[in-house]
């Protein structure tokens, strides 16, 4: 059993809170530099450059690369051998949180209630995910989750026989139906199976993996790859200005479901996909 001091979580979470929103990943800054030397409209090819000025700056200057520092989702990975100790591990994390968010001047923006709203003053709770896994070690991301994106995202309960062309046919819509207002050009995360709650739980982790990787499965591969190329047809382009780059990528991640169900979720990213991960 080994013993990980609930202060260390706070410490890596705090960092991590910081560097996520100053620098994007090299998977995404690659993404970007990728679109930007195919598109050929002026527009479009005007706007990834400013795109890429702006997470230049950020990483010069070591400052927020957008104004939305978003909600803090943390995922947690932790080992069936690890014992928490000197502290409740929620509070920890959003004692990081607290502590990234003040010390790193990014905006706060979330409200105590829903429909009452009123600021919490210091962007806690955090959307906290937990996971068992083997092993005596933590795995710790830190995802900033931006609403212009978030508020775009979309689940719908299908049923088996609308097969594989139903879930095509659902994140096209769901992308054509956003548009501009996620920053295109986006990160589309897409969630098939399990529940209800699950779909969306995958969806959002598929915007945690790079860009540069494909599903483990050559089926869902295929799909990412084709869907991609459908949504870049859409012409939405840049900042929905148009062009060629409606989407940097999309990941699908897939689990089992029931028998007379096929969930779906859509969680859709701007092009500021930022997540950081630290191994303790």
């Amino acid at each position: 059993m080994r013993k990980i001091e609930a202060m260390q979580i706070t410490e890596v979470v705090e960092r991590l809170c910081v560097e996520a929103n100053e620098h994007l990943p090299e998977d995404v800054k690659d993404a970007i530099r990728a679109c930007r030397a195919c598109e050929d409209g002026a527009i479009a090819r005007g706007v990834l450059d400013d795109i890429i000025e702006n997470y230049e700056i950020a990483d010069r200057e070591q400052v927020p690369v957008c104004q939305d520092t978003g909600m803090a989702c943390v995922f947690l990975e932790i080992g069936q051998d690890v014992h928490i100790v000197g502290g409740d591990l929620g509070a920890a994390v959003d004692e990081g949180v607290r502590r990234g968010y003040d010390r790193g001047y990014l905006r706060k923006s979330v409200v105590k209630d829903p429909v009452r709203r009123g600021n919490t003053g210091d962007n806690t709770p955090a959307m906290l995910y937990t996971e068992i896994v083997p092993g005596e070690q933590m795995k710790i991301t830190v995802g900033p989750k931006g609403f212009g994106s978030e508020n775009m995202s979309a689940i719908r309960m299908f049923k088996p026989s609308a097969g594989l062309q139903g879930i095509k046919d659902f994140i096209l819509e769901t992308v054509e139906a956003a548009g501009p207002n996620p920053c295109p050009p986006m990160v589309v995360g897409v969630g098939i199976g399990g529940t209800f709650d699950k779909a969306a739980l995958l969806a959002k982790k598929a915007l945690m993996r790079p860009l540069d990787s494909s599903h483990e499965d050559p089926f869902y591969a295929d799909l990412e790859r084709e869907m991609l190329a459908k949504i870049n047809e859409l012409g939405i382009g840049p900042q929905g200005f148009g062009g060629r780059t409606t989407a940097l990528g999309i990941n699908i991640e897939t689990m089992p479901t029931h028998i007379a169900g096929m969930p779906c979720a859509i969680n859709i990213s701007c092009h500021v996909t930022r997540h950081k991960t630290e191994v303790i």
